[in-house]
């Protein structure tokens, strides 16, 4: 394949997952992570039931069927290696959030460190770990 468009769809899979959460498309994030392990502040989960049961079991959804949040996804670095089959991507994250009794505000930022592999011709998910390192409110976001 093509260098830059390696890049774009590897990109393109770290947007989609914050449209995806942003949206509470759970079902689809798991489907992101069919073939992967999720590594955030819990122990690892795998694969589609087990990342879509994680957001489910920790991530507040409100009547509009969404956490209400946004996923500002930065600093995009993407290192293909096109004999191989691989890629990485590194990446800022911040959530921010905001509700009727809750101003717009940022409640977490932290890295992704993502591993790609392609199959089939398509970029997927192998892994993503996740590091916050600010939190603030997520109260409203996150259950206890």
């Amino acid at each position: 394949m093509n260098a830059a468009a390696d890049t774009y769809a590897v990109a393109n899979l770290v947007a989609k997952y914050a449209e995806l959460v942003d949206t509470g498309d759970f079902a689809d994030v798991g489907a992101l992570f069919a073939d992967a392990v999720f590594i955030g502040s819990g122990a690892p989960v795998e694969g589609r039931e087990a990342v879509e049961k994680m957001l489910r079991d920790t991530v507040i959804l409100y009547e509009d069927g969404t956490p209400r949040t946004h996923h500002a996804t930065t600093n995009i670095a993407v290192e293909v290696d096109d004999e191989a089959g691989t890629a990485t991507a590194r990446s800022y994250v911040t959530v921010f959030q905001a509700l009727p009794e809750l101003p717009l505000q940022p409640i977490a930022a932290g890295r992704y460190s993502d591993r790609f592999a392609r199959r089939d011709g398509q970029w997927r998910f192998v892994e993503r770990r996740v590091r916050i390192h600010l939190v603030g409110d997520v109260s409203r976001h996150l259950r206890a």
